[in-house]
């Protein structure tokens, strides 16, 4: 499953720096963000291979994730909270609010075989933060 990670952030009076170092293996081959996204889903697959940061470095999103096991939903409200998304992870990025600036950090390039599209069908209901069943 995913997991957050506080990242190191410096204050002082000419402002904050937040440094992103050892998020996760390998090192970024690819950056990317997405604004103006509205409602409307982003994502929807999981990877081979892939491992993902995600930062909302401006206004907030929700992503869900699924695993095969277990589904959930994050919220990405601060731009010093980023969230680690492993290859088995199926995920969307929905909800933004109008100001959202979600960015993303990858370990490999851009590779159309690494996506796999269709989401798990096994997942068990009671393991479910969406489902009656855990409530």
């Amino acid at each position: 499953m995913p997991h957050f990670l506080q990242l190191d952030t410096f204050h002082s009076d000419s402002g904050n720096l937040t440094v992103f170092e050892k998020l996760m293996p390998g090192t970024i081959k690819r950056v990317f963000y997405i604004y103006g996204a509205g409602h409307i889903p982003r994502g929807g697959h999981r990877h081979h291979k892939t491992w993902n940061a995600l930062i909302c470095f401006h206004g907030k999103c929700r992503v869900y994730v699924n695993n095969g096991k277990e589904e959930k939903d994050y919220w990405l409200d601060r731009p010093n909270l980023c969230l680690i998304l492993e290859p088995e992870d199926w995920h969307t990025m929905e909800n933004f609010s109008d100001d959202a600036i979600l960015l993303v950090l990858s370990n490999e390039y851009y590779d159309v075989d690494d996506y796999i599209d269709e989401p798990y069908t096994n997942t068990d209901p009671a393991q479910s933060v969406n489902s009656p069943l855990s409530k």
